[in-house]
């Protein structure tokens, strides 16, 4: 990148046209004047001509050698561009298995769509895929795993009005809560949904009545004002006395921090609650949170999976292209068509629960005991490799291949 920008200066230096069209001026200002004496006086074209032979002629070498500086730092800032930015063309497979579920590629881009409140460009989207219904492209060797699926998950579902009002509710709510400050909407959403909230086990509900006590408490829309901060000192502690009494029993121990924080308002930013009452992470956090709550109730996750999967096939991408350079080099060709020919290391964040029966003990994997691929490529649940090996060498159970418990890898299905 450095080279790139050092030829990027270079070229703003000398590929200044400024120079070049005064000089093409003077030209053109030498050849009005002959033209001038020469309409004047006819008697003197052949004298009038032969002066401006060679003033014209030094004019045009002027301009050449003007834009020869230009040319030569074109020439070098596309050599640079070329070999940083070189075009490599994207890995291809003759086997692609999406290429028989358009449905769900368009259900898809729909919720996408609906999930980022681009509410009429969704409606636009399923009217003209509702009247042009997609014609899957079976390739050959390519199972059709989901057929079933593609009548459940169909884009019909995405045109309930009903689905379009709770996202609608959700942007409204966000709007309120992350541009204007206004937490009453959640909040009461919150309430409405309490029950399944606290079959989820989550604490929402609470997290923005505190929330609420801490921007009533620290003066509400007008914190620098001495007024508005004693009467929201004194509308905190109203709303506390109300709102707090039911959440006793689950956050006590919270309720008590903002109790006893009360005692060091003047000084609030030195004490030791200034995290909870100077955190300016707290709306978006909040605001996220809420989000994931909101959709966990829809059933749905809480990034858009169109989003997930473009960026992971991002991230994914450098690792293909170098795949396939070996490949061409080597003269080798990608076979496998249910995996990757090689590892794709992702961010825990794109690393999702594992759905898999150990082989050994019968038992689906969980988070607290995953699934552990050994060397060999065999996997077992990390129970049963603890079992198998007992903290030392051990053979694997469906191949001769030996190996440590540390050579196993955590795998994510």
């Amino acid at each position: 990148m450095e080279t790139l920008l050092e030829e990027h200066e270079k070229l703003s230096r000398k590929g200044n046209l400024s120079k070049s069209v005064e000089d093409v001026q003077k030209t053109i200002d030498l050849l009005v004047k002959a033209r001038d004496s020469i309409v004047a006086n006819q008697n003197s074209a052949s004298v009038t001509l032969a002066k401006l032979q060679n003033p014209v002629k030094q004019s045009f070498e002027a301009i050449n050698s003007d834009l020869k500086d230009v040319y030569k730092g074109l020439g070098n800032y596309s050599k640079a561009l070329d070999k940083k930015f070189r075009d490599k063309p994207l890995p291809t497979t003759d086997y692609d298995a999406l290429s028989s579920h358009p449905a769900l590629i368009n259900r898809a881009i729909a919720m996408h769509l609906l999930r980022e409140g681009q509410f009429s460009v969704a409606s636009t989207f399923l009217t003209d895929a509702t009247n042009n219904p997609p014609r899957p492209e079976l390739s050959s060797g390519t199972p059709k795993p989901y057929a079933s699926l593609e009548v459940d998950l169909g884009i019909d579902s995405l045109k309930s009005e009903s689905l379009r009002k709770q996202f609608a509710n959700m942007y409204h709510i966000l709007h309120e809560l992350k541009n204007q400050q206004n937490l009453l909407p959640a909040i009461a959403w919150a309430r409405e949904n309490t029950d399944a909230l606290e079959t989820r086990g989550s604490n929402l509900e609470f997290e923005l009545s505190k929330l609420q006590f801490v921007w009533l408490f620290t003066g509400g829309s007008n914190p620098d004002d001495a007024r508005s901060l004693l009467f929201g000192q004194q509308q905190a502690l109203g709303y506390a006395r109300q709102e707090f009494a039911h959440f006793q029993g689950r956050y006590l121990r919270e309720i008590q921090q903002l109790s006893g924080a009360m005692a060091f308002c003047p000084n609030l930013a030195q004490s030791p609650y200034r995290r909870i009452f100077h955190n300016e992470d707290a709306w978006d956090d909040l605001a996220n949170s809420f989000t994931r709550e909101f959709c966990s109730l829809l059933g749905l996750s809480a990034d858009s999976p169109l989003y997930i999967a473009a960026t992971a096939g991002a991230i994914a991408l450098p690792t293909l292209l170098k795949l396939q350079t070996i490949m061409k080099e080597k003269r080798t060709e990608w076979t496998t068509q249910h995996e990757l020919p090689v590892e794709i290391p992702l961010p825990p964040a794109y690393h999702f629960h594992s759905i898999f029966v150990c082989p050994v003990s019968k038992e689906q994997t969980t988070d607290e005991n995953p699934p552990m691929m050994m060397p060999c490529g065999h996997v077992v649940a990390q129970e049963s490799l603890a079992r198998l090996s007992k903290g030392s060498r051990f053979k694997c159970p469906y191949c001769p291949s030996e190996s440590r418990p540390e050579d196993s890898m955590k795998l994510f299905m």
